[in-house]
C-alpha cells in the first residue's frame, strides 16, 4: 500500500507530479514538476501565491509582464555540479514558460504576503553552496531561496545531493512547532531524483509519540510530503540521490530540532 505521504510521479506526460495544499492537507506548501519538450510552452498563474520557478534541467525562456528572460538553465542533469537557474515571481502574475530545449521545471509556491516583492531572476552564482555532515552522512547543499534572503514572504527552496550509500536530513530532525529560536513550524516537500534513474531511496517520517510513522520507498520523480515529524532519507549503494525541498510556514525562518535519541552522533 502506498503511503499517504507519497505522491507518485507520472512516468509520461507533461505533468510529472502536483502537490497542492489541498492534496497534502496543509496550508502553505505547493509543488509541481513539469517536463517540457523543446518548443513546448506552459502558462502559469500565480494567483494569491508567490512562486519560485526552478529550472531543474534544460533551458527555458520565462516571460512575465511582457519581459522576456531567455536562456535560463544550463544543466543537463540535476546531478551536475552547478547551481540551477531560478526566478522569483510574486502573486498576481502570469508566467509563460517556453522550452528552448527539453526541460524539467519545478514550481514551488506558498501564500504571498501583504507586500509584494518584485520579479527577479536569481543568479546561480549568488546561491550559497555548502557541505553538511561527515563520512557517510556527507551531502551537498545549494540554497536557492534561503530564509535569510529577505525578498520572499513565506517560501524557502533548497536542493541537496546525497551520494550513494549516504544518509541525509540526518540525524533525523523536525520543524513542526512554532517556538523560535528553538524550533519553527514549516511544512515541507521532497522531490526526489535518482541516478541511475531506475534506483530507489528510503524516507521515514515519524513523530516522537509515533502517531505518525510512515516509511516510503521513493523512486525517480516521486514527492514525499512532510506535514510534521522527523524525516531522514537514505540512498542505497549504487544510487545517488537528489532532492529539491520546498518549505513554508507561518513565519519564514528555518530552525529545526534533532531527534534526541540520535543526536549523540553529532558529538563524534
Amino acid at each position: 500500500m502506498v503511503s499517504p505521504l507519497l505522491a507518485k510521479a507520472a512516468a509520461t506526460g507533461r505533468e510529472i507530479v502536483n502537490v497542492t495544499p489541498e492534496r497534502a492537507g496543509w496550508t502553505h506548501v505547493g509543488f509541481r514538476a513539469l517536463r517540457l519538450a523543446q518548443g513546448e510552452s506552459e502558462a502559469v498563474e500565480t494567483g494569491d501565491r508567490e512562486l519560485c520557478l526552478v529550472v531543474l534541467t534544460g533551458t527555458v525562456t520565462v516571460t512575465i509582464d511582457g519581459r522576456h528572460h531567455p536562456h535560463l538553465g544550463t544543466r543537463s542533469s540535476v546531478f551536475d555540479k552547478e547551481s540551477p537557474a531560478a526566478v522569483y515571481v510574486p502573486a498576481g502574475k502570469t508566467v509563460l514558460l517556453l522550452a528552448e530545449t527539453n526541460a524539467e521545471v519545478g514550481l514551488c509556491t506558498a501564500p504571498a504576503g501583504p507586500t509584494p516583492f518584485p520579479v527577479r531572476v536569481i543568479d546561480p552564482a549568488s546561491m550559497r553552496r555548502s557541505v553538511r555532515g561527515q563520512g557517510s552522512n556527507t551531502r551537498y547543499v545549494c540554497d536557492i531561496l534561503p530564509h535569510d534572503d529577505p525578498q520572499a514572504a513565506h517560501l524557502l527552496v533548497v536542493e541537496v545531493l546525497t551520494p550513494a550509500s549516504h544518509s541525509s536530513s540526518y540525524p533525523p530532525h523536525k520543524h513542526d512547532i512554532e517556538q523560535p529560536p528553538v524550533e519553527t513550524q514549516l511544512e515541507e516537500t521532497y522531490y526526489h531524483r535518482l541516478n541511475p534513474p531506475q534506483g530507489f531511496a528510503f524516507q521515514r517520517v515519524y513523530t516522537d509519540d509515533r502517531s505518525l510513522d510512515e516509511a516510503c520507498a521513493v523512486e525517480n520523480h516521486d514527492v514525499v510530503m512532510v506535514p510534521r515529524g522527523y524525516h531522514p532519507v537514505t540512498a542505497p549503494h549504487g544510487y545517488d540521490l537528489y532532492y529539491l525541498n520546498v518549505m513554508a510556514g507561518p513565519n519564514r525562518f528555518w530552525v529545526f530540532k534533532n531527534d534526541p535519541a540520535h543526536e549523540w552522533m553529532l558529538a563524534k
